[in-house]
């Protein structure tokens, strides 16, 4: 199958080609370009056709798009994603139907990420995964007895919203929410308020010099800091990494899955999350399903977006 794949995102898109053998998938061309939203849904569409003819060599035999929610992927239509201001009720699905005159499906980009590293990465071969995406943001795809599961208004998988804590980092506009503490726009919160705590005993972590606000504090830098052996940015990943465990363990108890893939800033930080992470999980998850449950970084990297859309077009 030749396929197309569509990867909408709030900041930038990308179009991609594909050959599916029914084993094996190869990424043929890409093309990529930022999300103009000065202009209409349907501008920014036409951009994305133009971009993708650009590149196909036929006609494809099918086409898929990963985008954020909400959306109706059942109608394939976008709800008004929070990342892209004015796209309310945008029928995308039908303006490429009418465009290619091929099946075109669409997916919300956590559970599209779910089912490609479920077909291609990390998650082959298992009938029940967890992917959680661990970014700006935290959502998480289910596969489910051997399928994606999306629940009754493609709202399943908002891990991020389940609160953890009455106080704490805000995420998903929610104090101490699972996002709250496991995001990259979280652990950036969780620094920023470690390091007012030692600035006002006149300290400084490595990550934040006098002057510093909230916003030029990131978990990249806090990271790079905890590497370094800052004692204040080692705690900032290892409470991030304790309350990780406490939402995974709270996945583990429900699901019982076989393995939970976890990308982004687990992917890249595992080594400073670990371990809190491992002894939350051990201390609150029952053994029984503990045991039979692996939690492993996402394997498709930084190409995980380009997979996800034609994940969806085989779908």
């Amino acid at each position: 199958m030749y396929l197309l794949g569509f990867d909408i995102g709030g900041t930038k898109c990308a179009v991609v080609t594909a050959m599916w053998d029914g084993e094996n998938i190869s990424i043929l061309k890409k093309e990529k370009c930022a999300t103009d939203l000065t202009v209409s849904p349907e501008r920014m569409i036409e951009k994305l056709i133009a971009m993708a003819d650009g590149i196909l060599e036929k006609s494809p035999d099918a086409i898929g798009i990963s985008c954020g929610g909400p959306l109706d992927s059942a109608r394939g239509i976008l709800l008004g994603p929070p990342n892209l201001p004015g796209w309310n009720h945008v029928q995308i699905v039908s303006i490429l139907q009418a465009h290619y005159h091929v099946p075109v499906k669409l997916q919300n980009d956590a559970n599209a990420c779910a089912v490609a590293e479920w077909k291609f990465g990390a998650g082959q071969g298992c009938r029940n995964m967890v992917f959680m995406t661990f970014g700006t943001g935290l959502g998480a795809g289910l596969i489910l007895n051997g399928a994606l599961y999306s629940g009754t208004s493609d709202n399943a998988g908002e891990l991020g919203h389940i609160r953890l804590s009455d106080l704490g980092p805000v995420g998903f506009g929610k104090a101490g929410s699972f996002e709250g503490f496991c995001s990259g726009n979280g652990i950036a919160q969780l620094g920023y308020f470690k390091a007012l705590e030692k600035m006002q005993q006149g300290e400084y972590p490595l990550y934040c010099k006098k002057g510093d606000t909230i916003s030029t504090i990131t978990a990249k830098s806090i990271a790079g800091a905890a590497r370094l052996g800052d004692e204040t940015a080692i705690d900032v990943y290892r409470t991030c990494g304790a309350y990780l465990g406490k939402g995974l363990a709270v996945i583990i108890d429900l699901l019982n899955p076989e393995k939970i893939v976890i990308g982004s800033i687990f992917a890249r930080s595992r080594d400073l999350l670990w371990e809190s992470t491992a002894a939350v999980i051990q201390k609150e998850a029952l053994p029984q399903s503990s045991c039979c449950c692996e939690i492993v970084s996402a394997a498709l990297g930084e190409e995980i977006g380009d997979y996800a859309a034609i994940a969806v077009a085989l779908s």
